[in-house]
C-alpha cells in the first residue's frame, strides 16, 4: 500500500508500545535523529538537560496515566533505544513550545494545521464528515496505528513513530479527534500537567462527547492546544486551550474551521505570541471556510479544498518555504480525513497534492 504503515497493536499498554517499537523501529529512529537535532539547536541546552526535563515529565505522566507511561516504556523497548529519548518524543509538544514562548518565536510555524468539521446535512452522503492537513516539519515520519483494547474498544488515528497512542483518529464508540497547536505566553512545560499527547490518547479511548471534553476541561494544561472533538450521528465541539482558559464554540452553519491561533484571545485573557509576524494561520482557516462555503461537499471535493494553493507556501497545502534554512523547513507532512459516520479513515503520506489518499478502515 502506498501511503502511511498500518500497525495493529492489540493487548495491554505496554505489549501495544513494544509493538509500537518493534514495527515502527527504523521509522523512530528517523525521528529522533530529527528530534534531537532540533532539541539542541532550538532548545539552546545539552540533550542531557533534554533526557532530564522528559524523565521529570515521565514521573508525572506514570502518575497522571500509568497505562500512557507503560506504553512509552513498550516503545522504548521494542525499538531499542533510551527511555529518555521516548519520553522527550511524548512531551516535544511542550518541550518545543516552551522554546517558542522563551526566545519569542514567531507562533505561526509551530503544528501549523488546518482543520474542519461539517454535519451530515452539509455532505453529499449524509456523512459526519471531519480532517485536517496536519503541518510540522518536514520529513517527520507518521504511521496510523489501529489500537485494540481488551474491552474491545478500538480506535484508528495517525501518530507521529514514537509517540504512544494517536492525535488524530476516530474510535469504535464514533467520536473522532482532530488538533491545531496554539501558543501563548502563559505555556510552562515545568507545571509538569497532563500533556498535549496523553490527553489526544485519552480522548481517543473516550465513549462519549462528555467524557472527551472532561479529559481537556476538568483539570488546567502545561501548554495551549485546539481540540476539536466529533461523534456521530452529527455531534461537534471545539475547544481552544489556553493553560488556565477555555473557549467552546460549536459547528455553526453546519461547518466549523479552525488553524492555530484563538478566535478571541483577548476575551480568553491569552495574549499569543507575535503571531501577526507570521499571520498565514488567518488566511488559511479564511480560505478553508470559503473553498467549503458552497454545499454540500463530498469526501472529493474536500480532498480538493486539502490541495488548495492560494498564497503558497503558506497556502491550506503547506509547503517548504524556499526562503527559510533546511533545518527549519515546515510542510503538510499527512493530511487526514474521517467519515465519523463510517468510522472509516483517509490519509496521506505527504502534501495531499503529491499524495493519494489512502483508506483506512475501522
Amino acid at each position: 500500500m502506498n501511503g502511511l504503515p498500518l500497525v495493529e497493536l492489540a493487548g495491554d499498554a505496554y505489549t501495544q508500545g513494544w509493538r509500537h517499537g518493534r514495527a515502527l523501529r527504523a521509522a523512530i529512529a528517523a525521528n529522533l535523529r530529527i528530534y534531537t537535532a532540533r532539541f539542541e539547536r532550538e532548545l539552546r541546552m545539552p540533550l542531557d538537560e533534554v533526557w532530564r526535563r522528559a524523565m521529570r515529565y515521565a514521573a508525572a505522566i506514570a502518575e497522571q496515566n500509568p497505562d500512557y507511561a507503560a506504553g512509552m516504556r513498550g516503545i522504548a523497548d521494542g525499538a531499542g533505544v533510551d527511555l529518555a529519548a521516548v519520553a522527550a518524543l511524548n512531551v516535544r509538544y511542550e518541550l518545543f513550545y516552551q522554546y517558542f514562548r522563551e526566545f519569542d518565536r514567531p507562533a505561526g510555524k509551530p503544528d501549523g494545521c488546518t482543520a474542519f468539521a461539517l454535519l451530515p446535512s452539509e455532505t453529499t452522503n449524509g456523512h459526519l464528515l471531519v480532517g485536517e492537513n496536519w503541518d510540522w516539519i518536514t520529513g517527520v515520519r507518521g504511521a496510523i496505528v489501529l489500537m485494540v483494547e481488551s474491552d474491545g474498544h478500538r480506535a484508528l488515528a495517525f501518530t507521529e513513530a514514537g509517540i504512544f497512542g494517536g492525535k488524530i483518529g476516530v474510535n469504535s464508540a464514533g467520536l473522532a479527534l482532530l488538533i491545531n497547536g496554539l501558543s501563548s505566553a502563559a505555556d510552562d512545560w515545568a507545571s509538569l500537567r497532563r500533556p498535549f499527547h496523553v490527553r489526544c490518547y485519552e480522548i481517543l479511548r473516550a465513549r462519549t462527547l462528555a467524557e472527551a471534553q472532561a479529559v481537556i476541561t476538568t483539570e488546567a494544561r502545561a501548554g495551549s492546544a485546539n481540540f476539536l472533538i466529533a461523534q456521530a450521528p452529527d455531534r461537534v465541539i471545539n475547544i481552544e486551550a489556553a493553560p488556565e482558559a477555555i473557549a467552546l464554540s460549536s459547528c455553526a452553519n453546519g461547518c466549523l474551521i479552525h488553524s492555530n491561533h484563538f478566535n478571541d484571545p483577548a476575551a480568553l485573557g491569552v495574549v499569543e505570541r507575535a503571531i501577526e509576524r507570521v499571520p498565514h494561520s488567518q488566511w488559511r482557516q479564511e480560505r478553508l471556510q470559503a473553498l467549503l462555503a458552497p454545499r454540500p461537499q463530498s469526501l472529493a471535493s474536500v480532498q480538493a479544498a486539502l490541495r488548495d494553493h492560494e498564497r503558497h507556501p503558506y497556502s491550506v497545502c503547506f509547503h517548504i518555504d524556499p526562503t527559510d534554512p533546511p533545518d527549519e523547513y515546515y510542510e503538510t507532512v499527512a493530511s487526514v480525513i474521517i467519515d465519523v459516520t463510517d468510522k472509516t479513515l483517509y490519509a496521506t503520506d505527504g502534501p495531499p497534492c503529491e499524495r493519494e489518499y489512502v483508506r483506512y478502515q475501522l
